[in-house]
């Protein structure tokens, strides 16, 4: 069979999907022996000489057939949940594939680390042994969730825990999301995962694994006791406690392993896609190329916290890739890719072999091309050292310029409106945020000048003039005006950084950006791309492609780029999640598309509303909120679970979010009054 195009694999894909929904197999005739370890290149396998045989494609119906073996042996060992009032064995499940279960015909032995062989059997895909695990303690009462309920209750003075039923069955995961702490009972409540009202993350309410972002880390998970009497006992790993949050097993480099990744960009994207493959047990080599002379951070606190040292914005230290043995090369940035002789060719001299690649090389800031830019103390802001260069330049007497109407010009006017003399926010539409459309726009355009924002709207900028010093000291704007400055800040978009694939055979657009398949790989087979130059197929837009550049997609690029270099057949099905604040107002936003209708339902003035956002057909493309979580976090659940929502669920009845009950419907589209 060949693998030269996405549209055969994508037809093993779906092949592969049904395969693993119709055939039951009896894993006990395919022997282990047969293909190894859950994946054949992790530590241990005897087959590290095919390395270099074997496509990608080949490693996912290797992993495919695996995975179905598992599939099938966790359908067989799963006890379920019985019935509180018969005597038969009540089960205990830890949520967790890496966590233990423990199943008793009596409600001894639980209470204590010590349990005897005969209260019960272990059953356990890791290494550890119950003296890991607190004592067991009761939270609450089978009878105190409805079906599709969750509620939060108190695991100790500390710890708040979030229970789940679902199907009958009682889950348990840590209540605070592992990106910025919200509380996650607050949520909203999918098919098996729950999603965090702020920033959109989600995690799976059986495991606690972390499936969309932003954030990296997972949730811990209890174990769960279910008592005759209804009783909901709950055990956690002490380590878990310690922390509220988990890091997903990863394996370790087997230097005997020879198959290596090579990741460009030390962004988000790449930061997940490194560990997202030791985590899914890939062994061999890998490389990170990160441009800037840091770990990958969080990028987006630039914009808001201009002063914060490094060392609090990076995702991991230098410790963490080390002993995983993930390289990561610092101020080295990609300059040539051989797709032929699947080199990468680097700033510093080196070359990089690869079995598979990974471009997530992000955006440049955009300079105008206009007089004067380049003036002393004219900046943009993508990096670090940016953000490190304007905190140098301000002090209270300063006129700060920021130019743009969208997100990076309006937070840094935020930020900063409070720190130096004055600020003016130059942009070109009538209103800023024109992405959310008039009406929001002009409330914010109200609300930056009741902060003392002075707004300039119908406005660019044409030139810009210095002193002796050859620093910027006024602007002029194109209706001839000139305003005095000490600072200017520039929002005036990006740009993909793509430029070192010219000759590389990967297909790059006139725009930059590079168009993917489903499982994020580009027109070269074992080259994938993802982050802010993949233009990917995008869920909520009936998976037409579009490049969007936030960090929540960023993340899950790396993630799927991951589990389909591992083996693992994984489509796209994120939906795009942007969230700000600014002057104290949260803003979440999830949905792609041109609108051709806004629904506004709630308070503008008192900054507590929802805006729909609705294309020609009627439907609902996005959804904006302000003071009205989580229905945003509601909105992208909808959207990822393949349904779709129309005009009529908002305008029929009293309450706009009645729709909000097909959450929990297990269709994969609704009906609507189209």
């Amino acid at each position: 069979m060949t693998w030269q195009n996405s549209l055969t694999r994508r037809c093993v894909s779906i092949i592969s999907s049904q395969q693993r929904k119709l055939l039951i197999i009896n894993t006990s005739q395919i022997k282990s022996e047969t293909y190894g370890q859950r994946h054949w290149w992790s530590k241990g396998s005897n087959n590290h000489h095919f390395h270099h045989l074997r496509s990608a494609q080949e490693r996912r119906f290797h992993s495919t057939i695996n995975q179905t073996q598992r599939q099938q042996q966790d359908a067989r060992t799963n006890l379920g949940i019985l019935n509180s009032s018969t005597s038969s064995p009540v089960a205990v499940n830890m949520g967790s594939a890496n966590c233990k279960e423990y199943s008793t015909t009596n409600s001894k032995g639980v209470e204590s680390s010590g349990a005897k062989q005969q209260d019960g059997t272990y059953q356990s895909t890791s290494d550890s042994d119950m003296s890991e695990y607190t004592n067991a303690v009761e939270v609450c009462n089978i009878d105190d969730l409805q079906e599709n309920e969750m509620k939060k209750f108190n695991f100790d003075e500390n710890t708040q825990v979030l229970v789940i039923k679902q199907e009958g069955q009682i889950t348990a995961i840590g209540n605070k999301c592992t990106h910025y702490g919200a509380p996650l009972h607050t949520g909203a409540l999918g098919l098996g995962r729950v999603r965090c009202p702020w920033h959109g993350a989600c995690f799976n309410t059986r495991t606690g694994d972390i499936e969309d972002f932003p954030g990296l880390d997972s949730l811990p998970c209890f174990m769960v006791r279910v008592e005759n009497d209804g009783k909901v006992k709950l055990r956690a790993k002490r380590s878990d406690l310690e922390k509220n949050k988990r890091l997903k097993n990863m394996v370790k480099r087997d230097k005997n392993n020879k198959h290596s990744i090579v990741v460009i960009g030390g962004g988000p994207a790449a930061a997940v896609c490194v560990e997202t493959l030791r985590q899914e047990g890939f062994s061999g080599r890998i490389v990170m190329l990160c441009r800037e002379p840091c770990l990958p951070y969080d990028r987006i606190k630039l914009s808001k916290v201009l002063d914060l040292p490094i060392a609090k914005l990076e995702y991991r230290d230098s410790d963490f890739y080390a002993e995983y043995g993930i390289e990561t090369m610092l101020g080295v940035e990609a300059t040539k890719v051989d797709t032929t002789a699947k080199r990468v060719h680097c700033s510093n001299g080196t070359e990089y072999k690869y079995d598979q690649l990974f471009i997530a090389t992000g955006l440049n800031a955009r300079r105008p091309n206009l007089p004067g830019v380049d003036l002393k103390n004219v900046f943009t802001v993508r990096t670090h050292e940016d953000a490190k260069a304007i905190s140098a330049a301000l002090t209270p007497e300063t006129n700060l310029v920021c130019v743009g109407g969208s997100f990076i010009a309006m937070e840094m006017a935020a930020a900063l409106v409070s720190k130096v003399k004055t600020v003016t926010l130059i942009f070109s539409g009538d209103y800023p945020f024109a992405l959310f459309g008039e009406a929001v726009g002009q409330l914010f355009f109200n609300l930056y000048r009741e902060k003392g924002i002075i707004m300039k709207n119908h406005s660019q900028l044409t030139e810009l003039y210095g002193n002796s010093e050859g620093a910027v000291n006024e602007v002029e704007l194109t209706n001839g005006s000139k305003l005095s400055c000490d600072v200017v800040v520039l929002g005036t978009g990006s740009t993909f950084t793509t430029n070192f694939l010219e000759q590389s055979g990967i297909h790059v657009n006139r725009d930059g950006s590079i168009n993917t398949d489903m499982h994020l790989m580009t027109n070269i087979v074992d080259v994938y791309a993802g982050g802010d130059i993949a233009n990917a197929p995008i869920l909520a837009a009936a998976n037409q492609r579009g490049c969007v550049g936030h960090i929540q997609l960023a993340k899950y690029h790396g993630r799927v780029a991951a589990l389909n270099m591992t083996g693992t057949i994984e489509d796209l099905r994120a939906v795009p999640f942007f969230f700000s604040m600014v002057f104290g107002k949260g803003i979440r936003y999830a949905g792609y598309g041109m609108f051709s209708d806004v629904l506004i339902k709630g308070d503008l003035e008192a900054f507590k509303f929802v805006v729909y956002y609705l294309d020609d057909h009627g439907n609902v493309i996005s959804v904006l909120s302000i003071g009205h979580d989580p229905v945003v976090a509601q909105f992208a659940e909808l959207i990822s679970q393949g349904k779709r929502l129309h005009r009529s669920h908002i305008e029929n009845g009293d309450n706009h979010l009645e729709w909000t009950r097909m959450l929990q419907e297990k269709k994969a589209r609704v009906p609507c009054d189209c």
